[in-house]
């Protein structure tokens, strides 16, 4: 991973950042497929609508927020990746949670969701030449590069494996 600079992102998003190893993003895209599917397939079945506190989300629930967040990102990356300088609202996690019900979705059927995102990122990312990745636009009011979108997909997926592992199972 090439140092990013805090210019490219707020200052909140470092936390993830700092999750990735030296990496690139390819290959992190493709390691993070393989690790959370593998992840996630594990899981018992009687732990996929378990919450520890009422407030907290379901194992469910946060891969639906990995896809979720994923999408954002991208979304974020393509447009400063085509449109060097766009401007976009942010997003709210809760909202987006509380109306992307999962009740009578199997965990199987979220992991081929989140595949076919992380599919569809990587062919994105491949088809990014070197210059591509130092575009900056502006997301939520905050400086953010396409690159810098990439490594918050990959540590807030590390991030969300790492919170399941600790607190799910």
């Amino acid at each position: 991973m090439t140092q990013i600079a805090t210019t490219e992102y707020n200052a909140y998003y470092k936390r993830y950042i700092d999750q990735v190893q030296d990496v690139s993003i390819l290959a992190g895209l493709q390691k993070g497929l393989e690790l959370t599917t593998t992840f996630f397939k594990a899981i018992p079945s009687e732990k996929h609508e378990y919450r520890y506190e009422d407030s907290k989300w379901t194992p469910k629930e946060i891969l639906l927020h990995i896809i979720d967040t994923e999408r954002v990102f991208a979304y974020r990356a393509l447009q400063f990746a085509r449109s060097e300088g766009a401007v976009l609202k942010g997003f709210d996690q809760d909202e987006f949670a509380k109306n992307g019900d999962v009740t009578n979705r199997s965990m199987q059927d979220l992991l081929d969701e989140y595949a076919a995102v992380r599919m569809a990122n990587l062919y994105f990312a491949k088809s990014c030449a070197d210059e591509t990745w130092m575009r900056m636009g502006e997301a939520n009011g905050s400086p953010l590069s396409v690159r810098a979108a990439f490594y918050i997909i990959l540590g807030h997926e590390i991030h969300h494996c790492s919170v399941v592992q600790e607190r799910y199972l």
